[in-house]
């Protein structure tokens, strides 16, 4: 397994970010709208310079905030609490500019650019944060009309609940990005461990379990180091099985605006993975020998690389497995098979053969070199492995790669 130096891929899951960038854009038209329906209405204030400076104000305030509500991060307490003062203020300063209300339809200085106020609230800080924000803004509509009608009822109602709406969905959708980022992490992790179990196999393990036996047999001193290795093996099955191995991890992002997933992957390709595809047979030739009988199609078996090492590495992995449960005297034949849509290897023995249930027995014992040597390695590249064992006469073991 080749060495290779990690570097970090930052992956941002967010689906509260468009929601910034929407209320960035609404900030401005509203800005516009509420200065045109102003101008529109210039000549029935009775102190339209109020207005103007205003207005001079807002659009200041609007354009230089304009960061501050591109994200979370940003949007801090304090800005929110000076854009909710101004747009109070707008409201509040209305009568004091003299608008008619039948002309100008009954708009306050700002008009709808208040609602923004309130969903930048609602944003950062969910329902609650919009529903203290909404009722904020419908006591300033009511100190500055003087009164409460239908329509005012009306229109704050629209703003609340509105607003709590929005910011229930951005609580809602931060906790299934937590969800999100720690299933990711979960399943990164599992991966791992199994990687790591392929690679361990049940070399180490099937040393510490002969020097156990050995130690025993030979009593004495052989005893105590039999009985270590025994406990070291088990430690070792409980940490292939279900060990701790961090592969990833989530935190709220740098950016403060999604959940951040700092993943750990290689620097570069392995080595032969960028030179196209490879042919299967001189990975598996090695293997032929006295006992071992290695059949191969005349033609070359082309694979990705990538998958051919580990199509290789499945079939090391089931002849390692006649070795130790056939005997040493056992017969092997590997047989490649290149198919129009699978390449096919199949490992065959004429050992004594699995009994019925012993599989199931050997996975719960933590002995996973069947169910992650082999079948691990074959699911991980999108194919199939198949075991067929009928006792007293030997096992065989199809593994099918398809063809991309």
């Amino acid at each position: 397994m080749g060495n290779t130096v990690g570097r970090e891929r930052v992956v941002r899951m967010s689906v509260e970010q468009p929601l910034w960038r929407a209320l960035t854009g609404y900030r401005l038209l509203t800005l516009v709208y509420a200065i045109g329906l102003f101008a529109s209405s210039y000549e029935v204030y009775e102190r339209p310079w109020v207005g103007i400076g205003y207005f001079v104000v807002l659009a200041g305030w609007t354009l230089a905030t304009l960061p501050q509500v591109s994200g979370a991060r940003r949007c801090t307490k304090r800005f929110l609490t000076a854009d909710l003062t101004i747009a109070v203020a707008g409201i509040l300063l209305s009568p004091v500019a003299g608008h008619e209300r039948a002309a100008t339809g009954g708009a306050t200085l700002p008009s709808i650019w208040t609602a923004g106020a309130v969903l930048a609230w609602a944003l950062k800080g969910g329902w609650r944060w919009a529903a203290g924000a909404s009722l904020l803004v419908g006591v300033a509509n009511v100190v500055q009309r003087g009164d409460i009608t239908r329509g005012l009822v009306h229109s704050v109602l629209l703003v609340c609940i509105a607003s709590i709406a929005i910011g229930y969905v951005v609580e809602v959708a931060r906790a299934s990005e937590r969800t999100l980022a720690r299933a990711l992490e979960i399943e990164a992790a599992t991966r791992e461990r199994e990687r790591l179990a392929r690679d361990i196999h049940d070399s180490v393990l099937q040393v510490l379990a002969m020097v156990q036996r050995r130690g025993t047999a030979l009593g004495g001193e052989a005893a105590e180091l039999g009985r270590m290795a025994g406990e070291q093996e088990v430690a070792l099955r409980t940490l292939v099985a279900g060990g701790l191995v961090p592969a990833s991890r989530a935190s709220e992002g740098t950016e403060g605006d999604a959940v951040v997933r700092s993943v750990v992957e290689p620097d570069g390709p392995e080595e032969g993975d960028g030179a196209g595809p490879r042919d299967l047979r001189p990975l598996l030739a090695g293997h032929a020998g006295g006992r071992v009988t290695f059949s191969e199609p005349g033609a070359p078996v082309p694979m990705e690389p990538a998958a051919a090492r580990e199509l290789a590495a499945a079939v090391s992995a089931a002849l390692d497995n006649v070795r130790r449960h056939a005997g040493a005297d056992a017969y092997a034949w590997i047989l490649v098979e290149d198919e129009p849509d699978a390449v096919i290897v199949t490992v065959r023995d004429d050992g004594p053969g699995i009994p019925e249930g012993r599989l199931a027995q050997a996975e719960g014992e933590g002995r996973l070199g069947v169910a992650l040597s082999i079948r691990g390695r074959l699911r991980d590249i999108g194919g199939t492995a198949e075991l067929i064992s009928v006792p007293g006469q030997g096992t065989e073991v199809e593994l099918r790669v398809p063809k991309k």
